[in-house]
């Protein structure tokens, strides 16, 4: 077994991986969903789904990532049957982590970017309508995004560059430790405001008929989608922080506790929003127009609103920083993997990524012409959708098989793996579930993404060569490891 590098703690391991999972999909996404169907009743389902769907995963993507002591760039070859093509699966995960970044970094740089304009006070004496007006105008500079989207690759390659312990692990600790530090503050400011109640009754009291009136059936889709989506599960941005940590410690257990702090910024986030929206009356589902739209015109009108906003935004920036931080770490990893050193793989992979940020960046703007997935759609729609709709759940699937199946690393290897150590197991009764419910449900949640998304005939030319190109690795990988189980067995 290759010399790997450690973190220093287990704490390290935890926040790290939950700064990984804590993403804009908790404080940006969760919170107008929520409102969309209905409050407390929504965020039910969602805790229910995020055991059923995203616990599951999750423990694979450790267990791998443990029993490799490789990234998802060389795991897949280390684990695979001898003669099998699992190893294919590396180009989902390896292109995953690019093709996320290459969207994520422009969404981080409008956290930092409003941020800034929040401490600068740039808002003040603007009316409603020009402040509701900043974002277009964000998206429709090109200047604004490109330096945005440079400033926050550049800390996050500076991070990693720093080493794992002395850089991601350390500034990971310091991120999440000033999020919670942040997140109080604002609750604490939130829940105090006038009329603050309503919100709490909105977010924190069950109402089902609400529920019911909104959509039940596209309430659960919501809730499945969010579920599995919000950890980023699929394309091993997780697994390479099982790398990084010894046998000591069970891996159901330690998944809990990423989950449950990945879960608490979620619901943290909404205690913030749903008060102050209803303190002035505003919309709570008013989609994702929510950050960069709703909230700035409350806090224009809200007592120290300048300072309260500029704290919000920054809870924003380091939340997408974390997940940044992380995934660039995955990205630097895959080169040292092939044999780079960490001071080559950064510098050659921070100008690959500021390239390949590019189109998303200009897709507002100077390349606004381009819509590849329907009228009005953007790049950024086309990375999100192949990322969010395609890898996320197929790479999860190509896991679940890998895992469980007798042709891939099989189950015996991946429950011994994941419950080495001390701490909770993962219930060997759950092998039904994991081996063929789980991968129905996720193949569900795949193909119901393409039913909302594309409603025209003709939009479906670019998803169906996406969706006939990716879902035919996993298939082929799995038949592959069969036929080679078979020739060996004979």
């Amino acid at each position: 077994m290759k010399s790997r590098e450690k973190l220093s703690s287990r704490l390290g391991f935890i926040l790290i991986s939950a700064g990984c999972a804590v993403g804009l999909g908790n404080v940006w996404r969760f919170p107008y969903v929520t409102g969309q169907f209905g409050g407390a009743a929504f965020v039910l389902l969602y805790l229910l789904f995020l055991i059923l769907l995203g616990l599951p995963i999750m423990v694979m993507e450790f267990s791998v990532g443990r029993a490799s002591q490789y990234s998802a760039a060389k795991s897949f070859d280390v684990l695979e049957p001898k003669g099998s093509r699992w190893h294919w699966l590396k180009y989902v995960c390896v292109s995953g982590n690019y093709l996320l970044m290459m969207f994520y970094t422009t969404v981080g740089g409008w956290m930092i970017n409003y941020c800034f304009k929040m401490a600068v006070g740039h808002f003040e004496g603007l009316n409603n309508e020009a402040i509701s007006l900043t974002f277009s105008d964000i998206l429709a500079s090109p200047g604004q995004n490109l330096f945005w989207m440079i400033a926050i690759t550049a800390i996050g390659f500076f991070v990693c560059s720093r080493g794992l312990q002395n850089g991601v692990e350390k500034i990971s600790k310091y991120m999440m430790s000033c999020l919670f530090i942040v997140m109080i503050v604002l609750v604490i400011r939130a829940v105090t405001l006038p009329n603050a109640i309503e919100g709490l009754k909105f977010y924190l009291i069950p109402d089902f008929g609400k529920m019911i009136d909104n959509g039940l059936w596209e309430a659960i889709f919501s809730a499945m989608g969010q579920a599995f989506f919000t950890l980023s599960l699929g394309i091993g941005s997780l697994a390479i922080f099982g790398s990084y940590i010894d046998k000591k410690r069970s891996l159901l257990g330690e998944s809990v506790n990423v989950c449950i702090l990945d879960t608490v910024v979620a619901i943290v986030a909404g205690l913030i929003i749903f008060p102050a929206c209803f303190a002035f009356d505003v919309a709570a589902d008013s989609g994702p127009g929510l950050v960069f739209v709703t909230l700035p015109n409350v806090f224009h009108v809200m007592s120290g609103g300048r300072l309260w906003g500029f704290l919000f935004f920054l809870f924003m920036s380091f939340a997408a920083l974390t997940t940044i931080i992380a995934v660039f770490e995955n990205i630097v990893a895959f080169a040292m993997d092939c044999g780079w050193s960490r001071k080559k793989s950064v510098l050659v992979n921070a100008v690959l990524i500021l390239i390949l940020s590019l189109p998303c960046v200009f897709g507002f703007n100077l390349l606004s012409f381009i819509e590849p997935i329907g009228a009005g759609s953007t790049i950024q729609d086309l990375e999100d959708f192949i990322v969010s709709n395609n890898m996320l759940p197929l790479g999860s699937l190509m896991y679940l098989l890998f895992c469980t199946f007798r042709y891939g690393w099989n189950w015996d290897n991946f429950i011994a793996e994941a419950n080495s150590g001390k701490g909770m197991k993962f219930p060997k009764w759950a092998r039904f579930y994991v081996s063929y419910l789980l991968p129905c449900i996720v193949l569900f949640i795949f193909f119901q993404g393409y039913m909302e998304k594309f409603s025209q005939p003709w939009n479906y030319i670019i998803p169906s060569i996406i969706l006939i190109g990716m879902i035919s690795i996993p298939i082929q990988a799995w038949r592959n490891g069969k036929i080679t189980q078979m020739k060996t067995n004979a």
